[in-house]
């Protein structure tokens, strides 16, 4: 049984249950993907899967050391190759060259999305952190400032981690026990209840939670 899967957002839908409760889900596709390297304790130090996410890529995109390694298991055409850890004894029928499809999650189960959520470039703190900003009256010259960063005579520097205006967004961002919906095994597509982070196109991990 492998640890995850890999895939592309496809989007937001909404499904009906047999109840008739309306189910906000995304669409992901997931699969088919490939066992690109089994990594073992005795040859690498620990256990591990590569797995490789099966799609059309130009061999221009794909650097020769890349393309040599996916040449072994018979993965070419991968774009997206991700590593998942294993527990000991976990998993250990997988081997290069295994397909991993969507028909290993089943409906009701578990799973853990992690992406690259949406860059947003250059944000200030009302927008970045949800500061409420000062006064917009006529006078007032700090109506989206962040405020006081620090004392100046002691301790005359500003504190690491302190919320300040940067880059917004293009993180790796995990969202965890989101519920599988439906399995569409012929298509690949899994529908997970809720939202994933990412743009639609984007690649997302997907894997059984672990809590």
């Amino acid at each position: 049984m492998s640890p995850g899967i890999l895939g592309k957002k496809i989007g937001m839908t909404q499904v009906f249950r047999p109840d008739g409760q309306v189910v906000p889900v995304t669409v992901l596709k997931a699969g088919p993907c490939i066992v690109v390297q089994r990594k073992t304790p005795a040859s690498d130090g620990y256990d591990a899967v590569q797995l490789g996410f099966m799609e059309y890529a130009k061999k221009s995109g794909v650097s020769k050391p890349r393309a040599g390694h996916f040449k072994k298991s018979g993965a070419e055409g991968v774009r997206f190759q991700r590593e998942f850890r294993l527990e000991e004894g976990a998993s250990g029928d997988m081997k290069a060259g295994d397909r991993v499809l969507a028909e290993e999650f089943k409906p009701t189960e578990k799973v853990d999305v992690i992406g690259v959520s949406k860059g947003r470039g250059f944000a200030g703190v009302v927008k970045r952190h949800h500061f409420r900003g000062s006064d917009e009256t006529h006078g007032s010259m700090f109506h989206r400032a962040p405020g006081s960063i620090g004392a100046s005579s002691f301790p005359s520097r500003v504190f690491p981690g302190l919320r300040m205006g940067g880059q917004m967004g293009n993180a790796r961002v995990t969202v965890r026990n989101l519920e599988i919906v439906e399995v569409d095994v012929e298509d690949n597509v899994i529908l997970v209840k809720g939202a994933v982070p990412g743009p639609n196109g984007g690649y997302v991990i997907v894997r059984r939670a672990k809590r």
